[in-house]
């Protein structure tokens, strides 16, 4: 696919994948907006990337995603490309009870429910176009449990798995579909994995892990498993029990029920 002079939206775009992706994007000649919940760190991706174009909305909220297609179709109408890149990830304890039955699918919302929602307001626009993608970010933990973040997997697993099927039905469109499973990069996303017992993952880079997406996207290539995420999908399928009982020693103290 072409990645030059394409309008693309990109959701979560404020930090992380997103933002470098913004980045890239805007220096192949794309024109680019991005979504975010928070006001301020939009301001501040806008003031550091000229030409950014940016919206706030919340990908959890229905009403929300109805509002900005509205917005962003009326304002930017060759738009071809959409990235859903939002997301958030939390190590939790099953185990404790003061988190609410609302509260504990948080994840499924903003991670799942999102892209998919926002897959079902773009497309009839996005099937219209002479060229257009979908971008969906999962994870290398898409295809093996990381018990901590027990929330997390299961809605990157779903979205692997809608992403196959999306794939499917847009066969005969020129919608392509692409999915970035991503490793564990060094991203904020990250951050609260530092420093917890037995997790000693090597995080890699934002950057060339966006970098290889784009070069993949540009040779046609619908599934990029940068660094880790390619050991993933090999050892999910040759040792899934062994892979499990790794990633099972990352909080193991915090997974410990009375």
């Amino acid at each position: 696919m072409e990645l030059k002079n394409n309008t693309i939206l990109i959701t979560g775009g404020t930090s992380g994948f997103g933002l470098i992706f913004a980045k890239r994007l805007l220096e192949l000649k794309n024109n680019v907006i991005v979504t975010g919940r928070d006001a301020v760190k939009l301001a501040s991706a806008k003031k550091n990337l000229p030409g950014l174009h940016t919206f706030q909305s919340d990908v959890s909220n229905p009403e929300e995603i109805s509002a900005l297609y509205e917005k962003v179709i009326r304002q930017f109408p060759d738009l071809n490309i959409l990235i859903n890149n939002a997301g958030q990830m939390r190590a939790i304890s099953l185990h404790d009870t003061s988190i609410g039955l609302t509260d504990i699918t948080r994840e499924v919302e903003t991670n799942l429910m999102g892209p998919i929602r926002m897959v079902q307001a773009f497309l009839p626009h996005l099937k219209q176009m002479k060229s257009a993608a979908i971008v969906n970010v999962t994870s290398g933990l898409s295809m093996v449990p990381f018990p901590i973040a027990p929330i997390y997997g299961a809605t990157k697993s779903g979205l692997r798995s809608y992403t196959k099927s999306l794939r499917v039905q847009l066969k005969n469109t020129k919608v392509e579909v692409f999915e970035l499973v991503a490793p564990a990069a060094n991203t904020p996303l990250n951050d609260q994995f530092e420093g917890m017992d037995g997790f000693d993952i090597k995080l890699m880079d934002p950057l060339e892990i966006v970098d290889m997406t784009i070069k993949a996207m540009e040779k046609g290539k619908y599934e990029v498993y940068p660094g880790l995420s390619r050991i993933l999908l090999i050892m999910s399928r040759l040792a899934p029990g062994f892979l499990l009982k790794q990633l099972s020693k990352a909080g193991a103290k915090q997974m410990v029920g009375n």
